[in-house]
């Protein structure tokens, strides 16, 4: 199993160190440390981490509008660790995408359990949008596959059945996916001859 990847932004040495050494103590592999919040989404797209944790107040650029940025392109689970515990804050960083907040000191004990926890629920987003990805897909397809069969409809006189035949022989010839022999058939670029 591959040690989970963590980029660290944070803008205190000494804690970052800690957190280093914590991590790897743990199991976790580092792949990049910063105390400034403008260099992480190059830290990001240079050493794909699968986990960022980002201090809120860091020069260059604070770690809420890092989290936007993050989330919104979703390449990493994103865990705020922070010195404030306010209530604002802590919606402003759910609000940015953030999938865990500690507040500093923290405990080793809730240190893992954050990461493991962010982690997980980015697998899950990045699941969820892969289905919704796959379910748009072939929702299009459908609706290219219906426009194709009115087509034949309409040229040859079949019913509907004999329609979807017809394009579903013509997939498995020409070793195409219903939804490309549609979009040939609609554009005209084949023309289904009627059985």
């Amino acid at each position: 199993m591959t040690r989970p990847r963590v980029l660290l932004a944070e803008d205190e040495a000494i804690i970052r160190l800690d957190l280093r050494e914590t991590l790897e103590e743990e199991g976790y592999e580092i792949v990049a440390e910063t105390g400034r919040g403008d260099e992480v989404a190059d830290l990001v797209d240079e050493c794909n981490p699968e986990v960022v944790i980002l201090d809120v107040k860091m020069p260059g650029e604070d770690g809420i509008s890092v989290a936007r940025k993050l989330a919104a392109e979703r390449k990493a689970a994103v865990l705020i660790l922070t010195a404030f515990s306010q209530r604002e804050l802590i919606e402003q960083a759910r609000d940015a995408g953030a999938l865990a907040y500690l507040v500093k000191p923290f405990q080793r004990a809730d240190l893992v359990p954050a990461i493991e926890l962010a982690l997980a629920r980015h697998r899950e987003m990045r699941s969820l949008e892969e289905e919704v990805g796959g379910l748009e897909r072939q929702l299009e397809s459908r609706k290219l596959v219906d426009r194709a069969k009115g087509v034949i409809m309409d040229r040859h006189h079949l019913k509907e059945a004999d329609a979807f035949r017809l394009i579903q022989r013509t997939a498995m010839e020409r070793r195409l996916t219903m939804g490309r022999v549609a979009e040939l058939i609609i554009d005209g670029s084949i023309e289904v001859p009627a059985e």
